[in-house]
């Protein structure tokens, strides 16, 4: 059975509910292993899980939100719902890092010894083993799907991922070393690198929320689309293009001879937008029909005066 493929198939909503499921699981593992061994870096692991678990039950309201079919008050659909989810789930994450670091602060100052090291350490990494696989498998549907909520979920536990290991690693050379200061400042470098994580997904977020234009490589194709009807009677230019969630929308100025019947231009646009949504799964092309000897000028800087 190729893995790789499935997870590609599975549904963000289906993802999600995984995601709930494994952070609760990690919850108890991560506590266990924080009250077996009094490690701080370990409670600032088990932290990062209930951020997960608020993180995921925030994305699948989202995702759930986003698809819902549009109306009469949302009549481009919900689809940057999944925007916000992205966005919330990087608070979330500087809130854990900032209380990670508050943690290991305190300990910093009033050492304590750790113990029963061997059990903590198991129970965090068959944790971040969960963690690790429902993340790869998350980044591949959000791929596939262009799913903002999935990606952002998936990322979130990458980083307890990497959470984990630090706080494995540091918690080993504590036993290894008697230096008990090294499980908090292992603790406080973990939380630096979760507040680097968060300010990218919010940033993410914010450019989605300002109608990013299309992504380089799609752009490629739609030039390329466009250019298999080109003609000397036919060109197109004022192209301009926006992201909204998991759709694409492009809009572009199609000119073409003056004398042509509205029927006959109406039937070449339908071609171009009909070629245009085959090449790029989800967009939705809107063109403008003028003759070849008009030209419409954007007016919005004047718009802004």
């Amino acid at each position: 059975m190729d893995l790789t493929a499935a997870a590609r198939s599975a549904t963000p909503s289906l993802l999600l509910r995984i995601s709930i499921a494994v952070a609760v699981a990690t919850i108890l593992m991560k506590t266990a292993a924080w009250l077996i061994t009094s490690s701080v870096g370990l409670l600032s692991d088990a932290m990062e899980s209930l951020v997960n678990l608020a993180s995921a039950a925030f994305a699948l309201l989202m995702v759930t939100i986003a698809r819902r079919p549009a109306d009469a008050e949302h009549p481009y659909g919900h689809h940057k719902a999944e925007y916000f989810s992205s966005g919330f789930e990087g608070l979330l994450i500087i809130v854990a890092a900032l209380g990670i670091i508050w943690a290991a602060v305190q300990r910093l100052l009033h050492p304590q010894p750790l113990g029963q090291l061997g059990w903590g350490l198991t129970l965090s990494v068959l944790s971040s083993a969960l963690n690790g696989a429902l993340a790869w498998a998350m980044l591949q549907s959000a791929r596939q799907h262009r799913s903002m909520a999935l990606e952002g979920d998936a990322r979130h536990l990458i980083t307890d991922v990497w959470t984990s290991g630090g706080v494995i690693v540091g918690v080993g050379l504590v036993a290894l070393t008697n230096w008990e200061w090294l499980d908090p400042a292992v603790a406080i470098g973990v939380a630096l690198n979760i507040l680097r994580e968060g300010a990218h997904l919010m940033w993410k977020s914010s450019q989605g929320l300002m109608d990013e234009a299309l992504e380089p490589e799609v752009m490629a194709v739609v030039d390329q689309t466009l250019a298999s009807f080109k003609h000397p009677t036919i060109r197109f230019d004022h192209i301009s293009s926006r992201r909204s969630g998991q759709r694409r929308f492009v809009d572009l100025h199609m000119h073409m001879p003056a004398n042509w019947t509205l029927r006959r231009a109406a039937a070449v646009r339908a071609s171009v937008e009909q070629a245009l949504m085959s090449a790029v799964p989800g967009l939705r092309a809107t063109i403008q029909l003028l003759p070849n000897d008009v030209e419409v000028h954007s007016q919005d800087e004047e718009d802004l005066l």
